[in-house]
C-alpha cells in the first residue's frame, strides 16, 4: 500500500511539473506572437476623411508604441469613444460621430494602405506608418 502511495505521488508530480512547463511554453509563445511596437522617434502620418470626403491630414513625431498614443499628439486631432475588452472603440473624430446603430457608419483605421488588424491601444507604430481613419457608411 505505501509503494503505490509513492508511485501515486510521483505520478502527480510529473503531471504538475508537465502542466507547469507546456504552461510556460504556451506564455511564451504568446509574447513572441504578439505585436511588436518600434521604439525610439518615429514620424508617421495620420489622414482623417470625413463623411464630405475631405481630408485633414497630420504629420506626428512620437515616441509612442501604439496608435492611440500618437492619435493623442497628433495637434489638432480630436477623438473619443467608448472602452470595451479590446481597449478604445473610437466613434468621434474631430467631433464627427459615426455611429453604426443610428446610421450604419463607422470609423475605419488603415495603416499603409491596409485595414489594421488591431484596436488603437494595441496597433504598433513604425517610423514612416501612414494611418488613414475613414469614416464610412456601411454598405
Amino acid at each position: 500500500m505505501a509503494q503505490t502511495v509513492k508511485k501515486n505521488g510521483k505520478k502527480v508530480i510529473i503531471s504538475v511539473i508537465v502542466l507547469v512547463v507546456l504552461l510556460a511554453a504556451a506564455l511564451i509563445a504568446y509574447f513572441a506572437m504578439k505585436p511588436k511596437a518600434d521604439a525610439g522617434t518615429k514620424t508617421i502620418s495620420i489622414t482623417v476623411v470625413d463623411d464630405q470626403k475631405a481630408e485633414k491630414a497630420y504629420t506626428v513625431k512620437t515616441d509612442a508604441q501604439y496608435l492611440r498614443q500618437a492619435m493623442d499628439e497628433a495637434e489638432g486631432l480630436t477623438f473619443s469613444g467608448s472602452t470595451s475588452d479590446f481597449g478604445l472603440v473610437v466613434d468621434t473624430i474631430n467631433g464627427l460621430r459615426a455611429d453604426y446603430t443610428a446610421d450604419k457608419a463607422y470609423w475605419a483605421f488603415y495603416v499603409n494602405g491596409e485595414y489594421c488588424n488591431y484596436g488603437v491601444d494595441q496597433q504598433p507604430v513604425a517610423d514612416g506608418d501612414q494611418f488613414k481613419i475613414e469614416y464610412t457608411p456601411a454598405e
